[in-house]
Protein backbone atom coordinates (compact mmCIF):
# COMPACT_ATOMS: atom_id res chain seq x y z
CA UNK A 1 0.00 0.00 0.00
CA UNK A 2 1.80 3.44 -0.89
CA UNK A 3 2.08 5.99 1.91
CA UNK A 4 -0.75 8.56 1.38
CA UNK A 5 -0.18 12.57 1.65
CA UNK A 6 -2.65 13.07 3.71
CA UNK A 7 -1.33 10.97 6.40
CA UNK A 8 1.28 13.00 6.45
CA UNK A 9 -0.11 16.29 6.06
CA UNK A 10 -2.23 15.36 9.25
CA UNK A 11 1.55 14.82 11.52
CA UNK A 12 2.70 18.30 10.28
CA UNK A 13 -0.93 19.68 11.58
CA UNK A 14 -0.22 18.53 14.30
CA UNK A 15 2.75 20.34 15.36
CA UNK A 16 1.25 23.76 16.13
CA UNK A 17 -1.92 22.57 17.61
CA UNK A 18 0.21 20.93 19.99
CA UNK A 19 2.20 23.66 20.96
CA UNK A 20 -1.11 26.09 21.22
CA UNK A 21 -2.71 23.37 23.44
CA UNK A 22 0.58 22.74 25.60
CA UNK A 23 0.65 26.16 26.99
CA UNK A 24 -3.00 26.90 27.74
CA UNK A 25 -3.19 23.55 29.35
CA UNK A 26 -0.17 24.26 31.59
CA UNK A 27 -1.54 27.70 32.46
CA UNK A 28 -5.06 25.93 33.48
CA UNK A 29 -2.88 23.62 35.80
CA UNK A 30 -1.05 26.57 37.52
CA UNK A 31 -4.03 28.39 37.86
CA UNK A 32 -6.22 25.36 39.33
CA UNK A 33 -3.16 24.82 41.74
CA UNK A 34 -3.09 28.17 42.97
CA UNK A 35 -6.79 28.41 43.56
CA UNK A 36 -6.63 24.95 45.03
CA UNK A 37 -4.01 25.91 48.03
CA UNK A 38 -1.96 22.71 46.68
CA UNK A 39 1.65 22.03 45.11
CA UNK A 40 1.89 21.89 41.71
CA UNK A 41 3.56 18.20 41.98
CA UNK A 42 0.12 17.21 43.36
CA UNK A 43 -1.93 18.53 41.18
CA UNK A 44 -0.06 17.44 38.19
CA UNK A 45 0.63 14.11 39.45
CA UNK A 46 -3.31 13.91 39.70
CA UNK A 47 -5.64 16.05 37.68
CA UNK A 48 -3.03 16.87 34.52
CA UNK A 49 -1.80 13.00 34.03
CA UNK A 50 -5.50 12.15 34.11
CA UNK A 51 -6.36 14.83 31.42
CA UNK A 52 -3.50 14.08 29.51
CA UNK A 53 -3.81 10.09 30.00
CA UNK A 54 -7.63 10.48 28.54
CA UNK A 55 -5.98 9.43 25.14
CA UNK A 56 -4.74 6.65 25.83
CA UNK A 57 -7.92 5.87 28.00
CA UNK A 58 -10.53 6.34 24.68
CA UNK A 59 -8.08 4.06 22.62
CA UNK A 60 -7.91 1.28 25.36
CA UNK A 61 -11.87 1.33 25.72
CA UNK A 62 -12.75 1.71 21.98
CA UNK A 63 -10.25 -0.90 20.99
CA UNK A 64 -11.70 -3.39 23.57
CA UNK A 65 -15.04 -3.00 22.63
CA UNK A 66 -13.86 -3.72 19.29
CA UNK A 67 -12.28 -6.66 20.32
CA UNK A 68 -9.27 -6.06 20.11
CA UNK A 69 -7.87 -4.76 23.47
CA UNK A 70 -4.48 -5.80 22.35
CA UNK A 71 -4.02 -2.60 20.61
CA UNK A 72 -4.91 -1.01 24.24
CA UNK A 73 -2.39 -2.58 26.43
CA UNK A 74 0.14 -1.91 23.55
CA UNK A 75 -0.69 1.61 24.08
CA UNK A 76 -0.82 1.85 27.70
CA UNK A 77 2.48 -0.29 28.60
CA UNK A 78 4.33 1.75 25.50
CA UNK A 79 2.96 5.05 26.41
CA UNK A 80 4.35 4.73 29.94
CA UNK A 81 8.26 3.64 28.11
CA UNK A 82 7.62 6.53 25.80
CA UNK A 83 6.81 8.87 29.09
CA UNK A 84 9.74 8.51 30.62
CA UNK A 85 12.29 6.96 28.18
CA UNK A 86 11.51 9.49 25.35
CA UNK A 87 9.79 12.45 27.19
CA UNK A 88 11.66 12.99 30.50
CA UNK A 89 14.84 12.14 28.18
CA UNK A 90 14.28 14.89 25.90
CA UNK A 91 13.54 17.36 28.86
CA UNK A 92 16.29 16.80 30.77
CA UNK A 93 18.65 17.64 27.73
CA UNK A 94 17.49 21.48 28.73
CA UNK A 95 19.56 20.99 31.57
CA UNK A 96 19.55 19.48 35.26
CA UNK A 97 16.49 18.56 36.98
CA UNK A 98 15.65 19.05 40.55
CA UNK A 99 13.89 16.07 41.80
CA UNK A 100 12.81 16.02 46.02
CA UNK A 101 12.53 12.32 45.93
CA UNK A 102 10.35 12.39 49.46
CA UNK A 103 7.90 14.37 47.20
CA UNK A 104 7.51 11.29 44.56
CA UNK A 105 8.68 8.48 46.80
CA UNK A 106 4.94 6.81 46.95
CA UNK A 107 3.87 7.31 43.63
CA UNK A 108 7.59 6.31 42.51
CA UNK A 109 7.20 2.85 44.70
CA UNK A 110 3.65 2.53 42.89
CA UNK A 111 4.94 3.12 39.17
CA UNK A 112 7.68 -0.14 39.61
CA UNK A 113 5.09 -1.83 41.65
CA UNK A 114 2.05 -1.52 39.35
CA UNK A 115 4.60 -3.29 36.22
CA UNK A 116 5.51 -6.27 38.23
CA UNK A 117 1.98 -6.96 39.51
CA UNK A 118 0.76 -6.58 35.51
CA UNK A 119 3.43 -8.96 35.06
CA UNK A 120 2.44 -11.63 37.49
CA UNK A 121 -1.46 -11.20 36.53
CA UNK A 122 -0.55 -12.23 33.18
CA UNK A 123 1.45 -15.29 33.19
CA UNK A 124 -1.47 -17.16 32.21
CA UNK A 125 -1.25 -15.55 29.04
CA UNK A 126 -4.56 -13.55 29.97
CA UNK A 127 -5.72 -10.20 31.55
CA UNK A 128 -9.13 -11.45 32.42
CA UNK A 129 -11.95 -9.17 33.95
CA UNK A 130 -11.07 -10.07 37.37
CA UNK A 131 -7.64 -8.88 36.96
CA UNK A 132 -8.53 -5.55 35.30
CA UNK A 133 -11.34 -4.86 38.57
CA UNK A 134 -8.04 -5.54 40.68
CA UNK A 135 -6.23 -3.09 39.01
CA UNK A 136 -8.98 -0.86 38.94
CA UNK A 137 -9.10 -1.25 42.93
CA UNK A 138 -5.16 -0.49 43.55
CA UNK A 139 -6.26 2.52 41.41
CA UNK A 140 -9.03 3.30 43.77
CA UNK A 141 -7.15 3.31 46.84
CA UNK A 142 -4.41 5.77 44.94
CA UNK A 143 -7.03 8.26 44.22
CA UNK A 144 -8.08 7.79 47.98
CA UNK A 145 -4.67 8.63 49.17
CA UNK A 146 -3.86 11.38 47.15
CA UNK A 147 -7.27 13.25 48.26
CA UNK A 148 -6.83 12.45 51.51
CA UNK A 149 -3.21 14.61 51.15
CA UNK A 150 -4.49 17.40 49.40
CA UNK A 151 -7.08 17.89 52.10
CA UNK A 152 -4.69 17.62 54.82
CA UNK A 153 -2.42 19.97 52.87
CA UNK A 154 -5.43 22.66 52.15
CA UNK A 155 -6.94 22.53 55.62
CA UNK A 156 -2.61 23.43 56.84
CA UNK A 157 -2.26 25.81 54.23
CA UNK A 158 -2.85 29.29 54.68
CA UNK A 159 -4.56 31.30 51.60
CA UNK A 160 -2.24 34.09 49.67
CA UNK A 161 -3.92 37.43 49.19
CA UNK A 162 -1.38 38.64 46.88
CA UNK A 163 -2.41 35.28 44.99
CA UNK A 164 -5.49 35.89 42.20
CA UNK A 165 -7.12 32.95 41.21
CA UNK A 166 -9.71 32.65 38.62
CA UNK A 167 -11.02 28.85 39.14
CA UNK A 168 -13.16 29.47 35.65
CA UNK A 169 -10.61 31.07 33.75
CA UNK A 170 -8.00 28.45 34.34
CA UNK A 171 -10.17 25.88 34.10
CA UNK A 172 -11.63 26.77 30.41
CA UNK A 173 -7.56 26.97 29.63
CA UNK A 174 -7.16 23.50 30.89
CA UNK A 175 -10.16 22.25 29.34
CA UNK A 176 -9.13 24.57 26.04
CA UNK A 177 -6.08 22.92 25.91
CA UNK A 178 -6.42 19.62 26.49
CA UNK A 179 -8.77 19.57 23.57
CA UNK A 180 -6.14 20.86 21.08
CA UNK A 181 -3.97 18.08 22.71
CA UNK A 182 -6.00 15.38 22.17
CA UNK A 183 -7.05 16.53 18.28
CA UNK A 184 -3.30 16.94 17.48
CA UNK A 185 -2.34 13.52 19.16
CA UNK A 186 -5.50 12.14 17.33
CA UNK A 187 -4.17 14.04 13.92
CA UNK A 188 -0.56 12.14 14.71
CA UNK A 189 -2.21 8.95 15.55
CA UNK A 190 -4.09 8.67 11.97
CA UNK A 191 -1.08 9.72 9.76
CA UNK A 192 1.16 7.73 11.78
CA UNK A 193 -0.67 5.00 11.73
CA UNK A 194 -1.61 4.99 7.81
CA UNK A 195 2.18 5.13 7.30
CA UNK A 196 3.02 2.16 9.81
CA UNK A 197 0.29 -0.01 8.20
CA UNK A 198 1.30 0.80 4.31
CA UNK A 199 4.95 -0.58 5.78
CA UNK A 200 2.76 -3.70 6.74
CA UNK A 201 3.77 -2.70 10.50
CA UNK A 202 1.77 -5.51 13.40
CA UNK A 203 -1.53 -4.69 15.40
CA UNK A 204 0.38 -4.39 18.32
CA UNK A 205 3.54 -2.85 17.44
CA UNK A 206 1.44 -0.18 16.25
CA UNK A 207 0.23 0.51 19.36
CA UNK A 208 3.23 0.01 21.35
CA UNK A 209 5.06 2.29 19.07
CA UNK A 210 2.97 4.71 16.65
CA UNK A 211 -0.01 4.90 18.79
CA UNK A 212 1.76 5.23 22.17
CA UNK A 213 3.76 8.23 20.93
CA UNK A 214 0.60 9.45 19.45
CA UNK A 215 -1.31 9.59 22.57
CA UNK A 216 1.57 10.43 24.48
CA UNK A 217 1.90 13.77 22.79
CA UNK A 218 -0.06 15.91 25.24
CA UNK A 219 2.52 14.70 27.93
CA UNK A 220 5.43 15.27 25.58
CA UNK A 221 4.12 19.25 24.71
CA UNK A 222 2.99 19.67 28.58
CA UNK A 223 6.61 18.61 29.68
CA UNK A 224 8.67 20.20 27.32
CA UNK A 225 6.90 23.53 28.02
CA UNK A 226 6.92 23.33 31.66
CA UNK A 227 10.50 23.11 31.40
CA UNK A 228 11.20 26.14 29.54
CA UNK A 229 8.53 27.87 31.68
CA UNK A 230 10.35 27.12 34.98
CA UNK A 231 7.76 24.81 36.25
CA UNK A 232 9.72 21.50 36.46
CA UNK A 233 7.67 20.08 38.87
CA UNK A 234 4.23 20.13 36.76
CA UNK A 235 6.41 18.14 33.90
CA UNK A 236 7.95 15.19 36.24
CA UNK A 237 4.12 15.04 38.44
CA UNK A 238 2.50 14.83 34.88
CA UNK A 239 4.79 11.83 33.81
CA UNK A 240 4.75 9.99 36.65
CA UNK A 241 1.08 10.14 37.39
CA UNK A 242 0.34 9.52 33.67
CA UNK A 243 2.06 6.12 34.21
CA UNK A 244 0.06 4.94 36.96
CA UNK A 245 -3.01 5.95 35.22
CA UNK A 246 -2.22 3.86 32.25
CA UNK A 247 -0.87 1.30 34.37
CA UNK A 248 -4.06 0.96 36.34
CA UNK A 249 -7.23 2.96 35.37
CA UNK A 250 -6.69 2.07 31.83
CA UNK A 251 -5.29 -1.18 31.72
CA UNK A 252 -7.91 -2.29 34.18
CA UNK A 253 -10.77 -0.62 32.31
CA UNK A 254 -10.09 -2.61 29.03
CA UNK A 255 -9.31 -6.04 30.93
CA UNK A 256 -12.82 -5.18 32.45
CA UNK A 257 -14.52 -4.47 29.29
CA UNK A 258 -12.78 -7.54 27.12
CA UNK A 259 -10.57 -10.47 28.41
CA UNK A 260 -6.90 -9.34 26.57
CA UNK A 261 -4.19 -12.14 25.47
CA UNK A 262 -1.04 -11.71 26.89
CA UNK A 263 2.00 -13.16 24.97
CA UNK A 264 4.74 -12.72 27.68
CA UNK A 265 7.07 -11.91 24.70
CA UNK A 266 5.31 -8.99 23.69
CA UNK A 267 4.61 -7.18 27.31
CA UNK A 268 7.09 -8.56 28.76
CA UNK A 269 9.66 -5.75 26.79
CA UNK A 270 7.27 -2.77 27.27
CA UNK A 271 7.04 -4.10 30.95
CA UNK A 272 10.85 -4.46 31.18
CA UNK A 273 11.53 -1.38 29.55
CA UNK A 274 8.99 0.76 31.76
CA UNK A 275 10.50 -0.46 34.71
CA UNK A 276 13.96 0.38 33.86
CA UNK A 277 12.90 3.82 32.95
CA UNK A 278 11.18 4.06 35.95
CA UNK A 279 14.33 3.05 38.18
CA UNK A 280 16.65 5.43 36.06
CA UNK A 281 14.03 8.37 37.55
CA UNK A 282 15.98 7.61 41.00
CA UNK A 283 17.75 11.16 41.68
CA UNK A 284 21.30 11.18 42.30
CA UNK A 285 22.26 14.58 44.59
CA UNK A 286 18.56 15.65 44.47
CA UNK A 287 18.47 16.05 40.70
CA UNK A 288 18.28 14.42 37.68
CA UNK A 289 21.71 15.29 34.97
CA UNK A 290 21.49 15.63 31.22
CA UNK A 291 23.61 12.33 31.66
CA UNK A 292 20.23 10.81 32.91
CA UNK A 293 18.41 11.46 29.72
CA UNK A 294 20.73 10.30 27.35
CA UNK A 295 20.77 7.12 29.56
CA UNK A 296 17.14 7.20 29.24
CA UNK A 297 16.66 7.89 25.43
CA UNK A 298 19.32 5.10 25.10
CA UNK A 299 16.49 3.08 27.02
CA UNK A 300 14.24 4.38 24.71
CA UNK A 301 15.70 3.45 21.49
CA UNK A 302 16.23 0.06 22.60
CA UNK A 303 12.71 -0.41 23.60
CA UNK A 304 11.62 0.32 19.98
CA UNK A 305 14.29 -1.77 18.25
CA UNK A 306 13.73 -4.58 20.68
CA UNK A 307 9.63 -4.21 19.65
CA UNK A 308 9.83 -3.86 15.81
CA UNK A 309 12.95 -7.36 16.43
CA UNK A 310 9.79 -9.57 17.78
Amino acid sequence: MPLAIADILMLIAAIPLAAVGGEAFLKGILGISAWLRLPKMLVAVTLAAFATSSPELTVSSLAALAGTPEIGLGDALGSNVVNVGLILGLALLFGALPVHFPEIKRDFILALSIPVLTLLLALDGNLSRTDGLVLLGVFAIWIALAIRQALIIRHTTLSDPSVTAHPLKAGLLMLLGLVFLVVSGRLFVSGASGIAIALGIPDYVIGATVVAMGTSLPELVTTLIARLRGHDEVGIGTLLGSNLFNGMAIVGVAASIHPIHTPLNEIGVAIGFGVLTVLLLLPYKKHLSPQRGLALLAAYAAFITVTLAI
